[in-house]
């Protein structure tokens, strides 16, 4: 998988949001309400990443500044046709990678009780309770997680290629 920085509203982003929004739809019966700007998520704030198989926009995740040290993870997805290759994890990483290289010590997201898949992945990559916060705090079946990044490079053992692109092609 080859991933790139593009921007949140770039169309092969937009692309997979509506996705996994349609996933929230036929999960929780409504799409994702979080207020989301996308300059939110432009550097030095943030970053949106999309990764490509065979050119193909298949897997999506990024981050936005959540207070002065945290980023909050968005969008994290994976399109249905290319689910089971490790690519989420992959997506993951380098969303933690790029976090603490920008200087964060800790990345938070929210996820829904709907989403076992998600959940299981964000703990086996070391993702623990953290006080809920944001739109769904006080939802019931919130799942609100996070990850201390001092020790990143032993927290995961698949790396991300170094077949990354700044633009797309």
């Amino acid at each position: 998988m080859r991933i790139e920085v593009l921007t949140y509203d770039h169309p092969d982003s937009t692309t997979l949001i509506a996705e996994v929004q349609q996933e929230y739809v036929v999960r929780y019966g409504d799409v994702d309400l979080t207020p989301v700007d996308p300059a939110e998520f432009a550097p030095p704030h943030g970053l949106f990443l999309v990764g490509y198989l065979d050119g193909v926009a298949v897997a999506t995740g990024g981050w936005r500044r959540h207070g002065e040290h945290d980023a909050e993870i968005k969008r994290m997805y994976v399109n249905a046709s290319a689910r089971g290759r490790g690519l989420a994890r992959r997506v993951l990483a380098e969303l933690e990678d790029t976090a603490r290289a920008a200087g964060l010590r800790r990345l938070v997201l929210e996820t829904g009780d709907e989403q076992p898949e998600a959940i299981a992945l964000y703990r086996s990559a070391g993702y623990t309770p953290v006080p809920p916060f944001g739109y769904y705090a006080d939802e019931e079946g919130s799942v609100h997680l996070g990850k201390e990044l001092r020790s990143l490079g032993t927290d995961h053992d698949t790396r991300v290629s170094d077949e990354r692109v700044g633009t797309p092609e």
